[in-house]
């Protein structure tokens, strides 16, 4: 892999960028690998590069059905955080957004990870209570957070409308300093381009149009490219996650919700940070190109398809409007839909499943931009985020396995006579709020 640097920028423009290699070969599929990776996003992507970089596993196929990051990893809003409230979600998201803060040196490619901020409003009391609640247990797990009254909002988003009238009045917001944006296609691309340098094959055009078992052991895939024989297969793949599984008789407690956004024309920089209202059911930033990336709340209904319809559009418009009156002379140049794998209660799934040597990565709902690196097989260690079991080994087919997380106990799809009974953890005592103008959480 030819290295990138200031150096190579300077020789290839003297030469008229016309000897820069390939970023990435497009080879043949080979009859067997030792793990296929369906799904060519951020997520399998990612698998495949720290398989081959942390553990040594070069032997991988990575397979996409169209062509690299055409799914959600190019769709989505590429919002990157770690303010979360509950210890389990905010050390994973923090851990990710500490791998994002050296991605592009590792993988020698410009993600353009910008860590500008994001700023969640508060309209009301309780919401200031809320976000100090949260601001306070994100700097005892040691992430970053400032809360911020009325006047400090005001003086990093001035455009905001703090007027007497406003749908949305601003009581003030939590800050989390470290987030920011990446560029989605460039995270592809790097990791792209950083696996293929480490022997792995991705594979475009080659869509799975069926998994091979032999009993309860998964051992291959079919593709509109023949049979591809593995020792291990991996699915991310994202919305598709329910009906790929199907092919191998696995049926998943996900379901799969179509979500959009979309962009205005590009204008000069009036948006440097990232503005999320989640009263207001928006969240608004400004690209690199100029323009401002907005969207919302779901499409509540189920769907594969990648386009959506016009109320949810009007819904996510409308409160950027009541936000941000100016943005109102403003012309949208487009809007898309991407299809989110969600999970009744909004957390991943990743790790084994009951079929031998066949593992999952989704679940992730409408966050699973930011945790791209921390896919089913990038730590030798087990995640716990989600971890799936068979409850009875011998008679348990593969609907019938035990779902545990966060200190909860379920029985998924459907509980027998005598199943396990549900188990509910004590909540944790969290210390008092810290309210006031713009001052740090711990202070």
């Amino acid at each position: 892999m030819t290295g990138y640097s200031i150096f190579s920028l300077a020789r290839n423009a003297l030469r008229g960028h016309r000897d820069w290699p390939r970023a990435w070969r497009d080879p043949a599929p080979k009859p067997r690998y030792d793990v296929v990776i369906i799904g060519g996003g951020g997520h399998g992507l990612a698998t495949a590069y720290y398989l081959a970089k942390n553990h040594g596993i070069g032997n991988v196929a990575v397979l996409e059905k169209g062509w690299l990051g055409g799914g959600n990893t190019g769709r989505n809003t590429t919002i990157v955080r770690s303010n979360y409230l509950h210890k389990p979600n905010a050390q994973f998201y923090e851990h990710s957004l500490k791998l994002w803060e050296g991605l592009s040196r590792d993988l020698n490619y410009n993600v353009m990870f910008s860590q500008r901020g994001v700023v969640n409003l508060a309209h009301s009391d309780a919401q200031m209570d809320a976000h100090g609640r949260r601001g306070n247990a994100m700097r005892l797990n040691g992430i970053d957070a400032v809360l911020l009254d009325r006047e400090a909002v005001r003086a990093i988003v001035p455009d905001l409308d703090f007027s007497a009238r406003a749908r949305f009045p601003i009581y003030g917001a939590l800050l989390q300093p470290r987030g920011g944006t990446a560029r989605h296609d460039a995270v592809a691309w790097g990791y792209a381009r950083g696996a293929d340098a480490r022997g792995v094959d991705i594979i475009q055009n080659c869509e799975v149009t069926g998994i091979k078992r032999e009993g309860g052991t998964v051992v291959g895939v079919e593709t509109s490219r023949g049979t591809i024989m593995a020792g291990k297969v991996g699915l991310a793949v994202a919305g598709h996650s329910g009906h790929v599984a199907a092919m191998a008789g696995l049926r998943l407690p996900i379901e799969t919700h179509l979500l959009q956004a979309a962009v205005t024309e590009p204008l000069k920089p009036v948006l440097d940070t990232v503005v999320t209202s989640g009263a207001a059911h928006v969240y608004v930033s400004q690209s690199d190109k100029g323009e401002l990336v907005f969207g919302g709340d779901l499409d509540f209904y189920n769907s594969y398809a990648q386009r959506g319809n016009l109320p949810a559009i009007s819904h996510f418009t409308t409160a950027l409007l009541a936000l941000f009156p100016r943005f109102s002379r403003l012309r949208m140049l487009r809007s898309w839909g991407g299809v989110m794998d969600m999970t009744m209660d909004g957390s991943p799934i990743i790790g084994k499943t009951p079929l031998a040597n066949f593992y999952i990565d989704g679940g992730w709902c409408y966050g699973g931009f930011k945790p791209d690196h921390l896919s089913v097989l990038r730590s030798a260690r087990p995640c716990r985020v989600q971890l799936w079991r068979r409850r009875d080994a011998d008679a348990a087919g593969p609907d019938d396995f035990v779902r545990r997380r966060m200190g909860r106990l379920y029985l998924s799809p459907r509980q027998p006579k005598g199943g396990a009974s549900r188990i509910l953890a004590a909540p944790r005592r969290l210390p008092r709020l810290v309210n006031g103008p713009a001052r740090h959480l711990d202070s």
